[in-house]
């Protein structure tokens, strides 16, 4: 699913990712500079989804969903107090209006003017550089919230995946070939196969291939190589012998495949490589963290 979205310069913006990174604790907060009525919000999309998931239907009433949410967010405040408080957060709607709350109520906010110094998003926007808000403080033991109190990294689900990961190494050596993926410095998405100057010298789509492996499937540099999955997907791809990878493993860099209906990259399709990921079974996961197979894959290999 697709859902059009505002130009990242109309959407306001308050850094919580980057901010992990950090030396010290910063807050800072950026407008939208362009206006783009023509196209919902960011916070409306996920508001008008969660409307649907809720079963409202995709025609609620954006702004009734919106206060709902934040009442939600409310639910353990005293009803004598949430009334002040949505009334404190003024005539702001959506994700700005939570900010304001969240950073209002957090350890460095004004407490809705109990605190006249603190934060709150009105402080932030006649700050636009940001506020310093001194050195890191120490959170740990405190910020557990594990059952001993400690980082627990003992997990059992862990543990077995190390117990499996040892059958694995003990068991019978397979004589399928690995394939994995990797990235070109000039190729790092597919983007940028879209882009003249990064798309000149020599082709990139290329399977790198140890000499031991060539050998056996009777391939050189260039040759044209089928790359075959278990399940009988294949896909063509030239091929680039070298021992920048280890035997029973070969290499394709991510992002290519361009030749799809409905590609609409005039230069990449003019050159539309392999794609990995018409190898890999979309239905299957790692069943420890549920995230896709996207490679280490076992394939066999033969000249075309």
């Amino acid at each position: 699913m697709i859902i059009p979205g505002r130009a990242p310069f109309a959407e306001s913006h308050y850094d919580v990712f980057f901010s992990q990174y950090a030396c010290r604790n910063t807050a800072r907060f950026s407008p939208p500079i362009l206006d783009d009525p023509g196209l919902p919000a960011d916070w409306q999309a996920m508001v008008r989804t969660i409307a649907i998931l809720q079963g409202d239907g995709a025609a609620a009433d954006l702004d009734v969903v919106d206060e709902r949410l934040l009442r939600h967010l409310l639910a353990a405040v005293p009803d004598e107090h949430a009334g002040g408080i949505v009334a404190a957060l003024g005539d702001r709607v959506g994700a700005d209006r939570r900010i304001d709350l969240a950073l209002r109520s957090g350890p460095y906010g004004d407490r809705f003017g109990a605190v006249p110094d603190g934060l709150s998003l009105d402080r932030l926007v006649a700050h636009p550089d940001g506020l310093d808000l001194g050195p890191l403080v120490e959170r740990l033991p405190d910020a557990l919230r594990t059952p001993s109190g400690t980082i627990e990294l003992a997990d059992p689900a862990l543990l077995g995946e190390l117990h499996r990961a040892a059958a694995e190494l003990t068991a019978p050596v397979s004589t399928a070939l690995t394939i994995v993926g990797r990235r070109h410095l000039r190729s790092n998405n597919s983007w940028m196969h879209n882009l003249p100057s990064l798309m000149r010298g020599r082709p990139r789509c290329t399977l790198e291939v140890h000499p031991d492996d060539a050998a056996v499937a009777g391939l050189t540099t260039g040759d044209l190589a089928s790359v075959t999955a278990a399940g009988g997907a294949s896909i063509t791809v030239p091929v680039e012998v070298t021992d920048a990878v280890r035997r029973g493993v070969i290499s394709l860099p991510h992002g290519w495949g361009h030749d799809v209906d409905g590609t609409r990259l005039s230069l990449a399709s003019a050159t539309p490589g392999a794609n990995l990921n018409a190898l890999t079974d979309a239905d299957t996961s790692e069943h420890l963290t549920g995230t896709a197979v996207l490679g280490g894959i076992e394939v066999t290999l033969a000249r075309r």
